[in-house]
């Protein structure tokens, strides 16, 4: 007789989905979209020791308090420490962040996302919430904003945790000039899209901030955004260069081995 697997994880509520947020841009249209769909939102953040955290969750918190809607449960933070394998690196230290020009392949971080996913989906299990969602964009080139990811990841999370979480990416055709058109009317001056932030806000130079930047311009929107020295996109960009939204790869980047100094 086959013996059947036992179940730790409680009942799904119906009607509540648990977003994984930042203090960013895509996240923060993402959850006034979610809000207009389920019944019960509850944001998620991790925390993984990275430089910019501390302005990020600030912008994050400011966000939140505008969107007054008694379908948002307060944040959750939990944590999931990865200084310890990213050593002494530019998102731990802030030396040598990425510049204005910089590739895509220059800010990719190994296994962020499956760290994030599976420590949110654990979280889910756990409170029986049915759904995560994330806003991984059409434009992340990298192996772990793929479709095939996804689908691993949540079939990894039912079979670890014998709980069925959705994972879900409705914002993976869309460009970040399509997700600034559809949040047009938030309050987008309060998130945060940089690798070092300088004295609360954006430093205006870093890769994080050119693709915000770039993406304002593009969508045709005006950019709400306070840059410590201003945009770095008034500097041209070297020959042959391609970064940010204007790096439309159908296929998966290929990212370079990883370097760091030591681990801490």
């Amino acid at each position: 007789m086959r013996s059947r697997r036992r179940r730790f994880s409680p009942p799904a509520r119906a009607g509540t989905v648990c977003a994984l947020v930042s203090g960013g841009l895509d996240s923060a249209v993402l959850l006034r979209d979610l809000l207009g769909r389920y019944r019960t939102v509850q944001p998620v953040y991790v925390r993984a020791g990275m430089l910019w955290e501390k302005t990020e969750i600030r912008c994050l918190r400011a966000f939140l308090r505008t969107l007054r809607s008694p379908r948002l449960a307060p944040p959750v933070f939990i944590d999931l420490p990865m200084a310890d394998l990213y050593g002494d690196h530019w998102s731990t230290t802030g030396r040598r962040t990425p510049g204005f020009h910089a590739r895509n392949e220059s800010v990719y971080l190994p296994g962020r996302n499956l760290a994030l996913l599976t420590k949110a989906g654990t979280f889910c299990a756990m409170r029986g919430i049915p759904v995560l969602a994330t806003g991984v964009l059409r434009s992340n080139p990298f192996p772990d904003a793929t479709a095939a990811f996804f689908r691993a990841v949540e079939k990894a999370l039912r079979r670890g945790l014998g709980a069925g979480v959705r994972i879900s990416t409705p914002y993976r055709g869309l460009t970040k000039e399509a997700v600034i058109r559809r949040g047009r009317d938030l309050r987008l001056d309060l998130t945060l899209s940089c690798a070092r932030p300088r004295g609360g806000t954006h430093c205006g130079r870093c890769s994080k901030c050119a693709e915000r930047i770039l993406a304002f311009r593009r969508a045709g929107v005006p950019d709400p955004t306070g840059y410590a020295k201003g945009p770095g996109a008034a500097v041209p960009a070297p020959a042959g260069a391609t970064r940010g939204p204007a790096a439309r790869r159908s296929r998966t980047t290929r990212v370079a081995p990883w370097k760091t100094t030591r681990a801490r």
